[in-house]
């Protein structure tokens, strides 16, 4: 089950670096969006750790419906703007 807060409909294109651990917001309160800045603290959420496997820029997903969350697939092009 995805209980991941949606922060954006598009995705987040951040540059990674090779070996590098990334922790991505899912309560989507951070001031540090699209990473986790520990505001899920006392609440069932928990932030999702991203090793890069290589240096690159790489597409997170801001809709959190991703099939390859935690990398954008372009899920968010049909969802609905509420």
């Amino acid at each position: 089950m995805n209980n991941r807060i949606s922060t954006q409909n598009e995705p987040y294109r951040i540059d990674v670096e090779a070996g590098q651990a990334y922790f991505l917001c899912a309560c989507g309160k951070s001031s540090k969006l699209p990473f986790c800045d520990g505001t899920h603290k006392g609440s069932d959420f928990t932030p999702t750790k991203y090793v890069a496997e290589k240096t690159a820029m790489v597409a997170f997903c801001g809709c959190q419906q991703s099939g390859n969350y935690p990398l954008c697939d372009g899920t968010h092009r049909t969802l609905n703007d509420n």
